[in-house]
């Protein structure tokens, strides 16, 4: 058979991923902070994108009612306005009259005198307090007539290495010692720990050993107690040469932390040749440190996190759920705008692609709006127990179950339930929040949620007494009786997980801090 070429027609279908399809991909898992950093800049580029405000908001319908509105409120106002007249002018009709001269004789007995007090303008009193008239700038009356920020008195955040510059003058007067001292400083990080090499600074500095060890000996006596120590275990002796504490004991003790965060308390008997009383006290010391003596000047702002889905309940004993106002981008489409401008410009093509971006972003922001309301409402039906009843009731939960029930696919729905929070009755979470593994039942019964599992654990464990810690085959069994069947490597996973410690090390642990509360 010969080979040839040939020309065949075919029709067929096939997604194609155009960059506006994935552009509102990308749009769909953004967090509100980077959807708004995308909107900002392409309202930048886009001559017909601009931010919608409050008042666009309003149709001309709603410009009209809200007019009435105020003219209604006028109305109302005048007549009030009227009415609070004609009754001054018969109250000082009657304060004129006969009545006059009692009101006089009244106001001498007891020594009043409203002319003293503020006048009708309310402005102050510039005899009384001419001091004061710089904080009556916002007011009408103020000569500046210029509005001050409240900002301004609001006390700044000294930071660690501000407040240990302050010190360093008085304990190291040779201008030498302070441009190393300075140097050291600028290598602390934010627990207060030195991360510098001394032999390398020493080096690049040009300065020998013995001077940067003398130094940062002077510079470990700063406040606050613990700085400039380059491990956890310098830091706590630090602090404990300062508080007259650091003895041979409290040196082999805390040269053994490790041994301590084991909670091996019979070898820490015996490297530090103490009984378990004066073992129990060095360990109440301990625990009174700071193991991150920075910590304190951190002057790093932490970013509320801005809910996308409001649930609450609603009359009807239902829950409503509604789009977070805040968190909606408002953009809109200066139609206008490109009838007025392409008709005498030239760059009829370029404004012609504007147009066609700036509608196909609205879209885009219009269809993510729609999608997350959706998905939202679906996890709140399928979790309407977690939402009465707390954490022991959530549901088992897989993206299918979403996808199938609003007739998306699980990509569409994993994008959605990335960095999405949902605030509820029960406080704020993440959408992810609500996708847990399924946890098999006794006897075919209903399944249990990995994360109802790992509170039920929680809770026993936190429960326990010293004389009466739980194994992980406790937990097991007693997660048995109650319906939920658990093999114990699953238990010991989700303990592990939890950062919860191993029976033997919580009975040391219950055992020490019930005697140390005993002292």
């Amino acid at each position: 058979m010969a080979l040839s070429a040939n020309l065949f027609l075919r029709q067929s279908q096939s997604l194609v991923m155009t960059p506006q399809l994935m552009q509102s991909i990308q749009l769909l898992q953004m967090t509100h902070f980077e959807l708004t950093q995308f909107i900002a800049q392409e309202v930048e580029k886009n001559p017909l994108l601009e931010f919608a405000s409050n008042d666009e908001d309003l149709g001309s319908g709603g410009d009209r009612e809200a007019k009435e509105e105020r003219f209604e409120s006028a109305e109302e106002t005048h007549g009030e306005d009227s009415s609070e007249r004609n009754a001054g002018e018969l109250a000082s009709d009657w304060y004129e009259s006969d009545n006059t001269g009692n009101a006089n004789r009244l106001s001498d007995e007891l020594d009043t005198n409203f002319s003293d007090g503020f006048p009708d303008d309310g402005s102050p009193q510039r005899a009384d307090a001419p001091e004061l008239l710089s904080q009556w700038k916002s007011m009408p009356g103020g000569e500046a007539g210029e509005s001050y920020d409240l900002d301004d008195f609001v006390a700044g955040q000294v930071s660690l290495r501000d407040h240990l510059n302050e010190q360093i003058p008085f304990s190291l007067p040779a201008m030498g010692d302070r441009l190393i001292a300075q140097h050291l400083v600028d290598q602390l990080d934010d627990a207060g720990y030195l991360r510098a090499e001394l032999n390398e600074t020493a080096e690049r500095l040009g300065a020998t050993l013995a001077d940067l060890e003398r130094v940062l000996d002077s510079l470990q006596q700063l406040d606050p107690p613990g700085v400039f120590a380059r491990s956890l275990s310098e830091c706590l002796a630090i602090q404990l040469r300062q508080k007259d504490r650091f003895d041979p004991a409290m040196e082999r003790l805390i040269e053994n932390l490790e041994l301590l965060a084991r909670r091996d308390f019979a070898m820490l008997k015996r490297l530090c040749g103490v009984d378990e009383e004066d073992l129990l006290d060095m360990m109440a010391e301990i625990r009174q440190l700071n193991p991150k003596p920075g910590s304190g000047f951190e002057t790093e702002i932490s970013e509320a996190i801005m809910p996308d889905i409001v649930v609450r309940p609603s009359a009807d004993e239902s829950w409503l759920v509604e789009l977070n106002p805040d968190a909606l981008p408002r953009v809109l489409v200066s139609q206008s705008y490109f009838a007025s401008v392409s008709k005498s410009s030239q760059d009829h093509a370029f404004l012609s692609e504007c147009l066609q971006t700036a509608n196909w972003l609205t879209r885009s922001l219009d269809q993510r709006a729609k999608t997350i309301m959706k998905v939202a409402s679906e996890i709140v039906r399928q979790q309407d127990a977690f939402l009465v009843n707390g954490v022991d009731h959530l549901r088992p939960l897989n993206l299918k179950t979403v996808a199938d029930a609003i007739k998306m696919h699980e990509s569409t729905v994993s994008r959605v339930t990335s960095n999405k929070y949902m605030l509820t009755p029960r406080g704020l979470f993440e959408l992810k929040y609500f996708f847990t593994v399924s946890i098999s039942a006794v006897e075919g019964g209903d399944s249990h949620s990995a994360e109802a599992v790992r509170h039920k654990i929680r809770l026993l464990i936190s429960s326990e007494s010293p004389d009466a810690v739980l194994s992980d085959d406790d937990i097991v069994d007693t997660l048995k009786k109650g319906g939920i069947e658990l093999a114990r490597r699953t238990v010991a996973k989700y303990r592990e997980a939890m950062n919860i410690p191993s029976s033997v090390q919580r009975r040391r642990e219950k055992r020490a801090l019930a005697k140390v509360s005993g002292f």
